[in-house]
């Protein structure tokens, strides 16, 4: 018997542990990915059981018990809208199952049933073909190709006795129909075989985008491999490593700590707090978004998100205040030391990227560069905030206000709105805040705590509104001003005031507007 909609405990291991041997679940999985740049998906799983997944995605469907009873329950519940894992727990962790993983086990059962389990698998087959969208011979196409996503580890193709039952399920017998399935199902393989290969020339993983793109829509399970496959072409795009560099957030105390403590078993990694995250998750959309416009022959659309989030002009490493910033954010420090490392690296003589894809070493280039001159505006927007310089004894009263307004102009260049700036740093405190504190930096927690509230309260001044204006008491004043009667004949009229004069002399030297009565 099935366990139904079963609630998200907050061990999930330990829960489906205790649901007896041999116990599965099956749950659908939200939309959500980390930036990998290397690893390549696994067709046919969603990626759930892997170290650092966010296990919040799970939405639990059933519990299952056993290969056949697991196997029969996805065959019925896979809809081919949302991806629906199967999961089983162990002292390791979390592992993930593919249907024709099950299929492979069952086949080879001494026990038998192999009448039955073609049957099931014809059925999963027809229903695959009967529910594409596009109907007719476009739906077996459909059909053989989540047959390669979820059942590859039983059959390169489906058996002859399987394809034999849906096309009799589906009133067609002719060999023509069964080519076309054996065929799409090859074709699928060869393109699946070739993502193993991830150092290949732009040009090829573009055409295997277009290719997976083109039936994803119809097979959720291909759609974490067109991604990757778009992040694939974004890291040998210069202008697509740009607009990431500006972008994304900074992350670097995350980063080091993962590399830090990410080993031993007792040791508990922070998590990336929630605003970053989600700036991540809307730099890589972005940046994908761009890399599909750029090679889908839509220039315009993609010349339009370089020019919304142009990179900075020039670096401003050597500004007082980003040298204050960094000078007192470990931090800071830390990212400014990882990218000139990182440079170092790929430049070196004896660095094995000098013979790297041409393509993949200057877009990386390309990022580092723009990277640098990002860090750069973000250190001297906090600096400016956390280190408000005196106002130079020399400077004329008139510069004193415009002066004072360049730490928020700084802000909203690095940044883009105040209110991203203060989410950023919501994020940092929040992220320092977590318990246990990583034993590489215990020592420098609190004072970096210290450093980023104060920034924050600075930022909270400078966010503060100013004087609105009342609309109402503006229009009332006008109209009592229209209103005066003339002055009387034989009275002469006020002597000017200075106020009078000065605003006279603005009038005469300020700008002309054509068409505007002053």
């Amino acid at each position: 018997m099935s366990e139904q909609h079963t609630p998200l405990p907050d061990d999930f291991r330990t829960w489906l542990t205790e649901r007896g041997e041999g116990a599965y679940a099956l749950a659908r999985v939200t939309e959500g990915s980390v930036w990998t740049e290397a690893e390549v998906p696994r067709v046919g799983e969603t990626g759930i059981a892997r170290a650092g997944a966010d296990l919040t995605r799970i939405v639990p469907q059933e519990v299952t018990h056993g290969h056949r009873e697991t196997l029969r329950r996805w065959l019925q519940l896979d809809d081919g809208v949302q991806q629906l894992a199967i999961i089983s727990a162990d002292s390791g962790g979390l592992r993930e199952h593919t249907p024709g993983e099950l299929a492979a086990q069952l086949m080879h059962d001494p026990a038998g049933g192999e009448a039955r389990l073609t049957d099931l698998l014809a059925s999963w087959l027809y229903r695959r073909n009967a529910e594409a969208p596009q109907g007719l011979e476009l739906g077996w196409i459909t059909a053989a190709t989540a047959w390669t996503c979820h059942m590859r580890a039983l059959a390169s193709y489906p058996p002859p006795s399987v394809l034999a039952q849906s096309l009799e399920r589906a009133g067609e017998h002719d060999e023509a129909t069964a080519d076309l399935v054996v065929r799409t199902a090859l074709e699928n393989i060869e393109l699946l075989d070739r993502l193993e290969h991830v150092y290949r020339p732009r040009a090829e993983l573009v055409k295997d985008w277009h290719a997976v793109e083109s039936r994803s829509a119809d097979v959720p399970a291909l759609t974490e491999t067109a991604d990757w496959l778009l992040d694939q072409i974004a890291l040998r795009d210069a202008h697509a490593q740009q607009l990431r560099a500006v972008l994304e957030p900074d992350i670097t105390d995350y980063l080091r700590d993962l590399r830090a403590g990410g080993a031993p078993l007792d040791v508990t990694v922070p998590t990336l707090d929630a605003p970053r995250a989600a700036h991540m998750a809307q730099a890589r959309e972005t940046v994908r978004a761009y890399t599909a416009a750029a090679h889908a022959e839509r220039e315009q659309e993609a010349q339009q998100l370089l020019d919304t989030f142009p990179i900075p002009a020039h670096s401003l490493g050597a500004s007082g205040p980003a040298g204050a910033w960094r000078q007192n954010s470990a931090t800071a420090q830390d990212a400014v030391e990882d990218l000139e490392a990182q440079r170092a690296a790929i430049t070196a003589e004896e660095s094995t990227d000098l013979f790297a894809d041409p393509e993949l070493l200057h877009a990386e280039i390309s990022y580092l560069a723009a990277r640098r001159a990002q860090l750069d505006v973000m250190h001297d927007a906090f600096g400016r905030l956390a280190f408000p310089a005196p106002v130079p004894r020399d400077l004329p009263e008139e510069l004193i206000p415009r002066a004072a307004a360049q730490t928020q102009r700084r802000v909203i260049e690095a940044f883009g709105t105040l209110e991203h700036a203060a989410q950023v740093l919501d994020g940092q405190i929040h992220y320092q805040l977590q318990q246990p504190v990583p034993a590489r930096r215990r020592a420098i927690t609190g004072a970096e705590t210290g450093l980023l509230k104060r920034t924050r309260a600075a930022l909270q001044h400078v966010m503060a509104p100013g004087i609105p204006h009342d609309e109402e008491y503006i229009r009332a004043r006008l109209r009592k001003a229209t209103a005066r009667p003339a002055t009387p004949a034989g009275i002469a009229p006020a002597a000017p005031t200075a106020h009078d004069e000065a605003h006279a002399q603005a009038l005469a030297s300020g700008p002309t507007a054509s068409g505007v009565n002053r």
